[in-house]
């Protein structure tokens, strides 16, 4: 999956930007305050991006 895409879920789902790490964004879900890493590849695997968006979704 594109990062570009991954972001876009993210973000459409309501989580927000939290903060830039060295390799990757952290974003927060406000409802639950659930955070997750977002590497910065171009691609990131489809089981990761999965699990991200689990993650961010409960």
């Amino acid at each position: 999956m594109k990062r570009r895409e991954l972001i876009r879920q993210i973000e459409t789902a309501g989580c927000v930007l939290l903060r830039h790490g060295g390799r990757h964004d952290w974003y927060q879900n406000p409802r639950s305050g659930a955070c997750q890493p977002v590497p910065r590849h171009a691609e990131i695997k489809d089981h990761l991006a999965r699990h991200i968006l689990r993650k961010l979704n409960d």
